[in-house]
């Protein structure tokens, strides 16, 4: 595994509207965390790509959008659509290039993921996807069953699923929890995985079992890199919240 330090690309040196806000929250996390990057080198430095994180916190988030800043990337977030219609909110969202994806399964829906997918490819803009929806139900908080935004997304214009996972920010804050900030910079660890190959499911955007498939296959990946920074192995089934009667509900669904 490879330790990365932060480095310069053209998304970052280019002038935008995250430089005053990494100038803000960068400083900020660097108090309340001390994130080691492992395996940095391979999120691509241009072009599209899907980066497809664990998530079993609400703060988690952040920790992802500032790892990804420091290796060179502008952290944008797929959104509800739905979030895009609230004052201020919506002209944020939009102003920093979030990604806005509505969560029914329609012909309308469909339609917005393709436009969604080749407006990242012709921007050569990176998007961060939950592929899980919501926080993990799983007990011990490994992944649990992915949904398929993710891969839809990158089955629709071949995009690149690049799996990140994460781990101790369940120290900052736990999951449904309360934020916790002493002591200062709790290490976190997250580590970046090779590009999940999707070649089987190309063109096959529009078949349910196609999407869970590769659905499985990136969980997999996401499961796999956790393990390594676990030191211990990931169960041999994925946590279903169906299964055990949990609604599966959060604002990063899709």
């Amino acid at each position: 595994m490879k330790k990365d330090r932060p480095r310069a690309t053209p998304e970052k040196s280019r002038p935008s509207i995250f430089w005053p806000l990494a100038a803000i929250v960068v400083p900020i996390m660097g108090l309340i965390a001390k994130v080691e990057i492992v395996d940095g080198h391979k999120l691509p430095r241009e072009g599209a790509y899907i980066l497809a994180p664990n998530h079993y916190s609400e703060f988690d988030p952040l920790i992802v959008a500032v790892a990804t800043w420091r290796l060179g990337r502008a952290p944008r977030f797929l959104a509800k659509e739905s979030l895009f219609r609230i004052p201020v909110l919506g002209w944020a969202l939009r102003r920093t290039g979030m990604v806005p994806v509505a969560r029914a399964s329609t012909v309308s829906a469909a339609r917005q993921t393709l436009e969604a997918s080749a407006e990242i490819v012709e921007h050569g803009r990176g998007v961060i996807v939950y592929p899980e929806g919501s926080l993990t139900r799983d007990p011990d908080m490994w992944p649990m069953r992915g949904k398929t935004g993710a891969v839809r997304l990158a089955i629709a214009q071949g995009l690149p699923v690049i799996p990140v996972a994460h781990w101790g920010v369940q120290q900052i804050m736990p999951r449904y929890g309360k934020l916790s900030l002493w002591p200062l910079r709790k290490p976190v660890k997250l580590i970046v995985g090779d590009p999940v190959d999707l070649s089987a499911f190309a063109g096959k955007q529009s078949s349910q079992s196609a999407l869970v498939a590769a659905t499985d296959v990136v969980m997999a990946r996401i499961s796999d890199l956790l393990a390594r920074l676990r030191g211990e192995p990931a169960p041999p089934e994925r946590w279903d919240p169906s299964a055990h009667g949990q609604a599966e509900t959060g604002r990063l669904e899709s």
